[in-house]
């Protein structure tokens, strides 16, 4: 070995991985496993070299996974003790109060490989941190990293009143977990007795169902995307499509609308966008519609007199099997709101799909452009927002996209 051999079971890896590990992204592929010099338990660390023995990194093992191991350091020195998660918990918080300054209240203080935390997603909605853990090597260590959560952001004033597990996501069971959701029983809190939460984000409250919510509860990765929004939203008839929970409509309306129609087809959302409305007294010139949003857009005719809409689907593709799919109904979409726009009307348009590249994604905007005899002028292009860092060689990080566009004909 070209390095000192620690208590860790060595892992060699091919070429191909080394090249990627040298690149920056810290996933090794179950296939790129040369060789183990012992036997490992799922969830322990390994010491990752190359053929020659250089060693790249250590990472958590997981035979259950098709990402085998995901490198959590690349420093041979490290010892992975609390002293450790508590730096790396305090380099998170430190990034997050940098690029957010006060905006504090609701953020994502963790977001997996971008912060060096394999798998792991923390967002912060005020008094109550949401969870969701997707690496078993994390998962085998929250009783470290949970705790040290508290400590750190208990130092700046923000006390915690309790940690939410929302792992109820299917990619567990790949990982070889099973399933589940409710307040961590180990963080030494009492057990609130509400699973909803008032968060406040660019001056507008929202009620935030963390337990039953789409993801955490709340999409915190717009947060400056709505700002924007609201910029331009002044006097104009909106209408908000794939409205969740409200939170175009209302940046939009608290903007100086006419009138916001907000439109899901989950009726429990749109309950909670009015609810939303009602408590921030922006609800006057706002309706509220429980409706497929494709059923909507093929009724109308142009006449119903928007001239700013918002399109912010669910992903249409989570794999790239689907991409194609995707493709079509972002169109469809995009399609039918540029037909319904008038002359020098806005169109707001979002894909939250990593799938779903950038280039990919203007393709369709030109295309649906072209069948709709319009031309774009585009006003912004945005990503998410800074707490949900974008790590370089690392594209799953990189999902988000927001274009902002003035229709011209």
């Amino acid at each position: 070995m070209s390095f000192k051999k620690r208590n860790y079971v060595v892992a060699e890896v091919s070429r191909k991985a080394e090249k990627t590990l040298f690149l920056g992204h810290p996933w090794i592929y179950d296939a790129e496993v040369m060789s183990l010099d012992g036997s490992v338990e799922d969830g322990d660390l390994v010491d990752v070299v190359n053929g020659k023995g250089r060693f790249i990194g250590t990472g958590f093992y997981n035979s259950h996974s098709k990402i085998r191991i995901r490198l959590i350091s690349r420093n041979a020195n490290d010892k992975f003790d609390a002293a450790f998660f508590e730096r790396r918990v305090r380099y998170a918080w430190e990034y997050r109060k940098t690029v957010m300054g006060n905006d504090l209240d609701c953020c994502r203080i963790i977001f997996g490989e971008a912060d060096t935390f394999p798998g792991l997603t923390v967002d912060k909605f005020h008094d109550i941190l949401v969870v969701q853990t997707l690496s078993l090597g994390i998962e085998l260590r929250k009783h470290i990293i949970f705790p040290l959560l508290i400590k750190v952001l208990a130092e700046d004033g923000f006390e915690i009143r309790g940690i939410f597990e929302r792992n109820d996501v299917k990619v567990r069971e790949l990982e070889g977990m099973e399933q589940g959701k409710g307040f961590y029983p180990q963080s030494g809190l009492p057990v609130p007795e509400s699973t909803e939460v008032v968060i406040e984000e660019n001056g507008i409250k929202y009620n935030v169902d963390f337990e039953n919510g789409q993801k955490t509860g709340f999409f915190l990765d717009q947060k400056y995307n709505r700002l924007a929004l609201s910029k331009i939203a002044k006097g104009r008839k909106v209408l908000d499509c794939f409205t969740h929970t409200g939170s175009f409509a209302l940046n939009a309306a608290k903007g100086g609308a006419e009138k916001v129609c907000a439109v899901d087809i989950s009726q429990d959302a749109v309950d909670m966008a009015r609810k939303n409305a009602e408590m921030n007294g922006l609800d006057k010139n706002m309706d509220f519609v429980c409706e497929n949003v494709f059923d909507l857009l093929s009724g109308m005719t142009g006449k119903e007199g928007y001239d700013l809409i918002i399109l912010d689907p669910p992903a249409f593709t989570k794999s790239r099997a689907t991409v194609q799919s995707a493709v079509r109904g972002y169109k469809e979409i995009n399609l039918r709101a540029m037909k319904l726009l008038p002359p020098g009307g806005y169109l707001a348009t979002c894909s939250c799909s990593h799938f779903m590249t950038e280039q990919l994604f203007e393709q369709m905007l030109r295309d649906a452009a072209q069948d709709a005899h319009v031309q774009l002028r585009r006003i912004e292009y945005r990503q998410q927002s800074p707490d949900h860092p974008v790590l370089y060689n690392v594209p799953e990080t990189e999902y988000l996209k927001f274009y902002l566009f003035q229709i011209v004909r």
